[in-house]
């Protein structure tokens, strides 16, 4: 299985991503999305309590939830619950935010970026190169 792991940015928040070629489908940290959409101090226990709360209301959500080994701030890699888009829109319906939907049009984004990029690739080396130039 080829994937490939990568930081997108939004509104200059780190957002950790995962894209699985076998799937063809992106896989986003749901931490990292939380943190973006509350400005939560403890998105960790936010992201628990919302857990219980969409599974209280009979919510599958949780169950297509996936862990995979991202980049964590201590710089090790940890598992971590990560979403793919259909699921990640789910659970940003289920946060009040006034980011929610300049967030939804992000993933679109990302989601229009991979697809240029698997026609164009070189296309890929331009953005790697602008998003280091960002975080430098």
């Amino acid at each position: 299985m080829t994937t490939d792991s990568s930081i997108k940015l939004f509104e200059s928040k780190k957002v950790r991503t995962h894209w699985d070629e076998t799937e063809e489908q992106w896989y986003f940290s749901v931490i990292d999305v939380i943190e973006i959409l509350t400005d939560s101090s403890i998105p960790k226990r936010y992201w628990s309590d919302l857990k219980k709360k969409l599974s209280n209301e009979g919510s599958e959500v949780y169950e297509k939830i996936v862990r995979l080994k991202m980049l964590a701030e201590d710089g090790k890699m940890r598992e971590t619950d990560v979403a793919d888009t259909k699921t990640l829109l789910r659970i940003i319906q289920s946060i009040p935010s006034p980011k929610a939907e300049p967030f939804k049009q992000w993933l679109a984004k990302v989601g229009y970026e991979r697809m240029q990029e698997i026609a164009d690739p070189e296309q890929s080396l331009d953005r790697a190169r602008e998003n280091w130039q960002i975080e430098v």
